[in-house]
């Protein structure tokens, strides 16, 4: 909501009078013309939505504890009143339930309206059994009359109710992803539903009772975890737009590309240049160990050495005053090399050689400087368009890079031993755990180029172990026999990437790039053909979609 302050200035007296003793000007404070209906109008189907779930879950468990006292009547005089009334609750509930869920339209007025009765329904029949209860000396009658069962019942819920505290203050005040508020607010109930079972059980002297009080431990606890769950959520889902509403030193995040095990890619803006560009973040609250802090960062630093028009630009980085690391690169709308095979079938030999021989480039920077990327595959590689050119290959996704020779004590490598990438593009010695070097990458880009022409990747096992282990002994079917049509140079070229021992491979991307070069292909893909390409794939969607993703897809890391 935007008020305007209007605040009077006089140069001279007021209506003629000295400005000693002139009475001060009274401020005025004007409402922007339009605000409050539009907060209203932006606010209505929230509270609509949020007194359906209320009304719903309200429904749900007093329905339950309606049946659940029928099927077990209390010998007290107040009971068939207070059931009465109960049921009373329970049939407006219903009508309210059904009034919101139609399609019936509900000014904002009478929502707060039926607020208010609904919530005033609950803490009608609460107060009423309260009184029933207590004010009438129902709970001495309990006691005289050697009612245990509904003591202990009363206990129980006693001691529920405080759990039920516990469960909801945690997924309130806690951040937490659902997943994990779901997990610990689960582990809590189970503590108490396992101990209510074990006293059901062994305790001799009060076992026989608590099985019915079993039933409204569950409903109850049931309802805390539910509530405590949609809290984290929602908390976390103001948080993430909050966020993306916020700056990052010179830059505004526009919306989400991507998100993943670690950090989230955003589209974003520099304030002063008006420049799109795609930007990387990572909170600590998600890095969990510093050491992914630290890759991160290794990440920025790598890249930024590389100067390669086939390697994503890093244009700036840095940290947040909550901790946040940041880094800010150039924006490629298009689509990731996974995408596009997902969406267009496997490419024509000449465009996957044309796409591979970026990419072979943008390496051949990387491992003459001494790094290789170890994370290689379809959706790490963007094809997009820069300066009307289309189909230009961009390597992404520097943060598995590993120095080799030279440069090995330039990153922070990964721990010796350590599996670390994909499974489907692994080179046999990255598989299981052996010093790699840039023939490493070589393997990579050959299954990358498999994938391209085929459509498959190399291996299709039920896990990503076996996936790994069949990169490592078992035989690569044959291009061809999948995809006919593939040239024979471009098949010996991929199946020689492929190699299992890396003496055999192409020793070098130079290598590799120049075999690609030579391959007797039957048409060129040429801009033209690419443009045309784009051109109607841009017809056949609404918008071209962006992958820039930076594989937030989780890699599987194996110790």
């Amino acid at each position: 909501m935007a008020f305007t302050l209007h605040t009077p200035t006089h140069s001279g007296p007021l209506n003629g009078s000295s400005p000693f003793t002139a009475t001060p000007a009274r401020r005025q404070v004007a409402l922007v013309p339009g605000s409050c209906p539009h907060i209203e109008s932006e606010f209505t189907p929230i509270l609509r939505r949020r007194l359906l779930v209320a009304c719903g879950i309200s429904l749900f468990v007093f329905g339950l504890f309606l049946i659940s006292n029928f099927l077990s009547p209390s010998p007290l005089p107040s009971f068939v009143f207070i059931q009465t009334l109960h049921a009373t609750v329970v049939a407006i509930l219903v009508l309210l339930t059904a009034l919101l869920a139609s399609p019936v339209q509900i000014p904002f007025c009478r929502l707060r309206k039926l607020e208010l009765l609904t919530f005033g329904l609950l803490g009608l029949l609460f107060l009423v059994s309260q009184y029933e209860f207590i004010a009438t000396g129902e709970v001495l009658r309990l006691a005289a009359t050697g009612r245990e069962p509904d003591l202990i019942r009363l206990g129980t819920l006693t001691f529920t109710q405080r759990w039920f505290c516990i469960i909801v203050v945690y997924g309130t005040f806690i951040p937490n992803t659902w997943k994990r508020a779901a997990a610990v607010t689960g582990t809590m109930a189970g503590m108490l539903i396992l101990y209510t079972l074990y006293q059901a059980i062994f305790n001799p002297l009060v076992g026989r009772y608590l099985w019915v009080c079993l039933g409204d431990e569950l409903i109850l606890l049931s309802i805390a975890i539910l509530v405590a769950v949609f809290g984290s959520y929602k908390i976390l889902q103001l948080h993430e737009r909050a966020f993306e509403a916020q700056k990052l030193g010179q830059y505004s995040l526009k919306e989400k590309l991507g998100s993943g095990g670690m950090g989230d890619v955003y589209l974003g803006e520099h304030i002063l240049l008006r420049r799109p560009c795609a930007i990387k973040v990572i909170r600590p609250d998600r890095a969990g160990d510093p050491k992914n802090l630290q890759r991160f960062e290794r990440e920025v630093r790598v890249m930024a050495t590389l100067t390669h028009a086939n390697t994503v630009e890093i244009f700036d980085y840095g940290h947040t005053e909550d901790g946040t690391f940041y880094y800010v690169m150039e924006y490629l709308p298009g689509l990731n090399l996974q995408d596009l095979v997902d969406q267009s079938g496997p490419l024509a030999p000449e465009r996957s050689v044309a796409l591979l021989r970026q990419v072979a480039s943008a390496l051949r920077e990387a491992h003459a400087i001494g790094f290789i990327h170890r994370d290689i595959k379809p959706s790490n590689i963007i094809s997009c368009e820069r300066g009307r050119i289309f189909d230009v290959a961009k390597l992404l996704d520097f943060g598995l890079v590993k120095g080799f020779g030279q440069s090995k004590d330039l990153i922070g490598a990964t721990q010796d031993g350590a599996i670390t990438g994909s499974p489907a593009y692994m080179s046999p010695e990255q598989g299981i755990g052996k010093p790699l070097d840039a023939r490493s990458d070589v393997y990579s880009l050959g299954a990358v180029a498999y994938f391209l022409l085929t459509g498959q990747m190399p291996f299709i096992r039920d896990n990503p172990m076996q996936v790994i282990l069949a990169h490592v002994h078992d035989e690569v079917v044959a291009p061809t026999a999948l995809c006919p049509g593939i040239p024979d140079d471009v098949e010996r070229i991929v199946l020689r990437c492929l190699e299992k021992e890396p003496g055999n491979r192409f020793q070098s991307v130079d290598e590799l790039e120049t075999a690609f070069a030579d391959c007797r292909l039957e048409q060129s893909w040429t801009q033209n053909r690419a443009r045309l390409w784009w051109e109607d794939h841009a017809a056949r969607q609404t918008e071209i979609p962006v992958s820039q993703n930076e594989n937030l897809r989780e890699t599987v890391q194996l110790a």
